[in-house]
């Protein structure tokens, strides 16, 4: 089974950065809380997270394809995750931690897309499942939520860097011992970017996906506050997580069954349709229970939709921008809708409270749902199998 054997040191890969990611998205603002940050300049630093990445990642899939390498890149990149993730963490001041934060998220927040951009074309040159690759990142997710979660509750928050050095550290390691991608063809210009810029329905697709994925970045920033304004202890906010990326690992993982029965496109309304009808049922709840329950949903929306624009975006763009073309997804994604996401909802959260925050991003994802099912009566959704079997 030599195929499945060079996807281990991958999936290990995705497993720990996963880790690593839950301990600062879980427990980054208790952290600064216990450093003495107040709320509002809390969010000054979360929001650093989505500005840098909006540079970081079309600059490391630019990278990765001009010098035909996703390994390499990866390896720069969590070199300067573990060096300057103890530089930030020695800050102190809230300009410093602005700085250095910048640092440390310019090479964190690219290694999640270029480790999927991998596994998307080591799945492609396998003929094996994307998301059976893929679910190792969530299962990484959701055990760091439960394992570091009880840890620092007995340690203290202020340790939190010493798991996360721990998964750095073995996500290097593994990282030395990844396969490459291999791509016949010239170095990559600068000008060749213009081919995606370019690409209509690349851009018109990012464009209506917006109005689903600033949804889902409000609901990661805000459902924490959500369930604790409904009543919720902590508890109940890492089990809402835990339900969440469990049912999340379980689509990846079937992935392979159901994946290729239609259109990627109709899997992208589906989720779009659930995503609007998730956010209604959250805005007329009122005990934290049913949003626990409700988390099921988490991998219906959120593992659908992501493995299928994935997978979408992969054959709009050629092969030879495949990094660069997925980064700028990530960028979008993770990036300006994190930022749109983030100010916005807490504006309203602020204003008028988790309910009305919930409401109107069910509007916002039913928008993007009609604007998907147009995009696909148009003859955009119909180029794509044609671009595919030229590739091919």
């Amino acid at each position: 089974m030599p195929n499945n054997e060079s996807l281990t040191p991958l999936k290990m890969l995705l497993f720990c950065f996963h880790a690593t990611n839950t301990i600062i998205i879980s427990f980054l603002p208790l952290y600064l809380k216990h450093k003495g940050l107040n709320g509002t300049e809390i969010g000054w630093v979360l929001a650093v997270g989505p500005l840098a990445s909006i540079f970081a990642q079309p600059f490391w899939g630019y990278m990765s394809d001009k010098y035909k390498t996703v390994k390499r890149m990866l390896l720069i990149c969590i070199v300067g995750l573990l060096i300057s993730s103890v530089l930030f963490f020695q800050m102190n001041g809230l300009i410093a931690i602005i700085l250095m934060g910048a640092v440390f998220y310019f090479f964190t927040s690219p290694i999640g897309a270029l480790g999927d951009s991998l596994a998307q074309r080591r799945a492609d040159d396998l003929n094996v499942s994307f998301g059976g690759i893929r679910m190792w990142g969530s299962i990484g997710f959701a055990t760091s939520s439960l394992i570091v979660g009880e840890v620092l509750s007995k340690i203290g928050v202020q340790y939190m860097i010493w798991p996360y050095l721990l998964f750095g550290t073995i996500a290097l390691l593994v990282a030395f011992r990844l396969t490459d991608v291999k791509v016949e063809s010239d170095p990559v210009q600068l000008k060749d970017i213009s081919k995606i810029l370019t690409n209509r329905p690349y851009i018109i697709f990012l464009a209506i996906i917006m109005f689903l994925t600033i949804t889902h970045r409000a609901n990661d920033s805000f459902i924490g506050l959500y369930i604790a304004q409904l009543g919720g202890s902590e508890g109940l906010i890492g089990l809402a997580w835990f339900v969440g990326v469990i049912s999340e690992a379980a689509v990846f993982a079937f992935a392979g069954f159901w994946f290729r029965k239609f259109h990627t496109l109709i899997f992208i309304m589906i989720a779009g349709a659930l995503y609007s009808l998730r956010w209604f049922i959250y805005s007329a709840v009122d005990d934290p229970v049913y949003i626990i329950a409700l988390q099921v949903l988490h991998g219906l929306t959120f593992g659908i939709f992501y493995l299928s624009a994935f997978q979408y975006i992969t054959r709009l763009i050629p092969k030879l921008l495949q990094s660069t073309g997925h980064l700028v997804f990530f960028a979008v994604f993770f990036g300006v809708s994190g930022i749109i996401g983030s100010l916005t909802g807490g504006a309203l959260i602020d204003s008028y409270g988790g309910t009305t925050l919930y409401l109107l991003m069910g509007f916002c994802a039913l928008i993007g749902t009609i604007g998907m099912i147009i995009y696909h009566v148009l003859p955009y959704g119909k180029e794509v199998p044609a671009q595919r079997n030229e590739q091919m």
